[in-house]
């Protein structure tokens, strides 16, 4: 695998990762984990990392230059 391929597939990855939790805020869905209830700001701060991630590799995809 290339770097090209490895960034997209990390990109799409981390974007799908992200409309989880976009979707779960505005769903309001709780979430346990081993009986602890994961508060919504952890979800917020997630989908900002995520989708940081996920321009990034998209970005490093989208390069010239770069081969797939």
């Amino acid at each position: 695998m290339n770097q090209r391929a490895f960034s997209l597939t990390a990109g799409i990855i981390f974007l799908l990762i992200a409309l989880g939790h976009l979707l779960r805020l505005l769903l309001g869905v709780p979430f346990v984990v081993q009986g602890i209830s994961i508060p919504m700001w952890v979800s917020v701060l997630a989908a900002i990392i995520a989708g940081y991630l996920a321009y990034a590799g998209l970005r490093l995809a989208s390069k010239p230059g770069v081969k797939l």
